[in-house]
């Protein structure tokens, strides 16, 4: 299939859902943004962070439109990486994409999300582009175990499974994203100690190390990561992380949000350490 073609065809589902239900904001002019501005901004950027909402369908097609976007623009610099998939399925995932396995095993035996219907369309242009996918979240029994018996316990872990996540021990985020995790919590009664705050700190680390290891194996590569908002927004988090493993990485983050009042929208009171803000029409949601 020729590639205009397959962009064009890929494209379908987000002029049918996304056309007029969004608006992007450039913190930096402040003033409206397109999606191009966006990809075109990656010429002095490397990395993408796209801080989703999991349950946003306008949000899941507007990530189609800037990654197919990055593919035409980028072509074979272009890489995918998703939170959605843990780093001990990335054999599997390389097995889909090389055509050695079907999808039912890549979804059953990765483990895919429960919406990985959201995800397919951009895990498809990778496949038919030959592009790599990375598989960049901490397998979920790590972090599991973090949230039991603290960050120290993953020492006791044998020298395979270490390879599936960053080099111990890993930095916890003090300052504006502990902050910011205590707010969420709803204050520090309902965190139950700190050890929920390490096993976020440990999803942010591997997704960040995930994304490194591929930018310092393939220089020029331009790698569009999708994870839930709360890992990148404000440029911490995953983000943050991402320059302890990979100082000379730049990064452009857009913090995506669905509003019920999408046609008010207060552009004041998203922060600026967001490089683009993108408002998707609440009313469309649907559930995860």
């Amino acid at each position: 299939m020729k590639l205009i073609t397959l962009l064009y065809f890929l494209l379908l589902p987000f002029l049918s859902t996304a056309q007029n239900n969004y608006k992007i904001y450039n913190t930096a002019t402040q003033k409206p943004a397109t999606l191009d501005d966006i990809i075109n901004d990656m010429v002095k950027a490397d990395v993408l962070f796209y801080g989703e909402e999991h349950n946003d369908s306008v949000g899941h097609a507007i990530e189609l439109a800037l990654f197919t976007k990055l593919v035409q623009k980028y072509q074979t610099k272009a890489v995918l990486s998703l939170e959605m998939f843990e780093t001990d399925t990335q054999p599997i995932v390389n097995e889909y994409l090389a055509n050695l396995i079907r999808e039912k095993n890549l979804v059953s035996d990765a483990r895919a999300w429960n919406n990985y219907k959201d995800y397919r369309p951009m895990v498809e242009l990778a496949k038919q582009m030959q592009l790599p996918v990375i598989a960049a979240n901490a397998p979920a029994r790590y972090t599991n175990r973090v949230t039991r018996l603290t960050l120290k316990s993953l020492d006791q872990l044998d020298a395979v499974a270490k390879t599936y996540l960053p080099p111990l021990p890993i930095d916890t985020a003090t300052g504006a994203y502990y902050n910011k995790f205590v707010n969420l919590m709803g204050g520090h009664a309902n965190m139950g100690g700190m050890n929920i705050y390490q096993s976020q700190n440990l999803w942010d680390a591997t997704m960040a190390w995930s994304i490194a290891k591929h930018f310092t194996a393939h220089p020029g590569s331009k790698i569009m990561q999708v994870n839930g908002g709360f890992h990148s927004e404000d440029k911490l988090g995953a983000a943050a992380q991402l320059l302890i493993y990979a100082p000379a990485a730049r990064v452009i983050n857009v913090a995506a949000f669905s509003n019920e009042k999408f046609n008010d929208v207060d552009w004041s009171k998203y922060s600026k350490s967001n490089n683009y803000i993108i408002i998707t029409n609440g009313t469309l949601r649907k559930s995860f």
